[in-house]
């Protein structure tokens, strides 16, 4: 699309602003509305933001501004909220691109690809919860029947929230993210909603615009549309799954029939692969960017059977047990959840995998059992590895992994120094369950 063509398009869809959009380290949308009279100011000079207000930006009050400049290939309507187009935007700082915006993050690591013929696909698969709070202030979920203790693909838990369901998907059909699945999923007031895959950049700049569409329609609706990885300590959290592979213009170069294993991949599938596992702590902290998020990768079964969560550094035909699962020509990483920034993970899970081509690694055979069952003995007998299971031993992996920061850039240091601070606020909290325990104990 031109800046003519985009003017063309606001003033066929009477739009009346233009929301400047960027995200935080966070993965958190930030935006201006911009007046659709000055709309070259976005193509342009950018909209300009202080940036010591953002989080993970990297400046100071006595810092430069940040100029969000707009990307016209991510211009679309903003269907729930008439009037609107939003515009995804790279951040610059004296007019050069900034190292610590994550979209430029990820922009240098798709150069890496690009000069090698290849282009990384991706589809993400959010999960959320539909929530409310009741009379007593309590989070619930928004339907008082989604109650069953297997809720997963219940229809009438599908049903009885098919407003919300209906008008999310409608919207992003109406901006050309074509849904093409919606279920309920396996806790109580949680759902998923799946699109067709894109070029990394475009599957993360969806993405955004997805979060953004669910939390305003839900808002509208009066209910909370959350991502939080464990909202329920007893029931399954939202993650954020990415289906991956390569390609070159022409043909899936993750996919070979011949595969001694059976699973459709081929040498470059499984090096890149090999490189996911090697740095699979490191990724974590990314991925799973929270404390909340380690409440999600747990060791163990669930209530209803399974965490649908991986606790274990592996992969595995078809294997929902395993960090990475094969649907047969491409990787499903398990791993993210609903709080990681899409482009700051995107773009470390691409390091890792090159890093993996580059060495040419070879991630061993995979492992096909529940690995949900097997006990701690059993698991290291099989060289099986488990994640970290807490933010802080995950922040400690990625200040090891050479790699991953020194791909990432001063982002990677922003977003350590931003992380340790939120584990010792963490840490210094006293909660409920203390008071309960320890108050009257001693």
């Amino acid at each position: 699309m031109t800046p003519t063509e985009a003017k063309k398009f606001l003033a066929d869809n009477e739009v009346k602003y233009v929301l400047a959009q960027f995200v935080d380290i966070h993965g958190t949308a930030k935006t201006k509305a911009v007046p659709t009279a000055h709309f070259d100011s976005i193509l342009t000079t950018g909209a300009g933001f202080a940036g010591f207000a953002v989080w993970g930006l990297g400046i100071e009050p006595n810092g430069p501004d940040f100029m969000a400049i707009g990307d016209l290939d991510t211009l679309t309507l903003v269907p729930w909220q008439p009037g609107y187009a939003r515009i995804a935007c790279d951040g610059h700082v004296k007019g050069e691109p900034w190292p610590l915006d994550t979209r430029v993050v990820l922009k240098e690591q798709i150069k890496r690809l690009d000069a090698m013929g290849y282009t990384f696909f991706t589809g993400l698969e959010p999960e959320f919860s539909l929530l409310k709070k009741d009379a007593d202030g309590n989070i619930i979920p928004t339907d008082p029947t989604d109650t069953l203790p297997k809720p997963c693909y219940d229809y009438k838990g599908l049903s009885r929230n098919r407003q919300f369901l209906e008008t999310l998907t409608d919207s992003l059909r109406q901006v050309d993210v074509d849904v093409y699945q919606i279920d309920h999923e396996d806790a109580n007031g949680q759902f998923e909603i799946n699109y067709t895959f894109a070029d990394c950049l475009t599957s993360a700049d969806h993405y955004l615009l997805f979060k953004m569409a669910a939390s305003e329609i839900a808002n509208d609706l009066g209910m909370i549309c959350s991502f939080m990885p464990k909202p329920f300590a007893n029931r399954p959290g939202n993650g954020m799954h990415i289906h991956m592979s390569i390609g070159d213009g022409k043909t899936n170069l993750f996919a070979d029939e011949s595969d001694k294993y059976g699973l459709g991949l081929s040498a470059l599938a499984y090096q890149f692969l090999g490189g996911i596992l090697a740095h699979a702590p490191a990724l974590a902290a990314i991925c799973a960017p929270t404390v909340n998020s380690y409440k999600r990768l747990v060791v163990g079964r669930s209530l209803t059977g399974a965490t649908w969560a991986p606790a274990y550094i592996s992969y595995g035909d078809n294997n929902r047990s395993s960090m990475v699962r094969i649907p047969h020509g491409r990787l499903e990483l398990r791993l993210p959840d609903g709080a990681c920034n899409p482009y700051l993970a995107t773009a470390a899970v691409i390091a890792a995998g090159l890093d993996g081509i580059e060495r040419k690694l070879d991630p061993g055979a995979p492992h096909n059992q529940n690995l949900y069952a097997l006990s701690p003995e059993e698991l290291k007998a099989e060289g099986i590895e488990i994640l970290p299971q807490n933010l802080h031993e995950a922040l400690l992996a990625l200040e090891k992994d050479t790699v991953l920061c020194k791909a990432l850039g001063p982002v990677a240091g922003e977003f350590l120094r931003l992380k340790h601070m939120e584990w010792v606020e963490y840490m210094r909290h006293v909660s409920d369950w203390e008071i309960k325990s320890y108050l009257e104990f001693f």
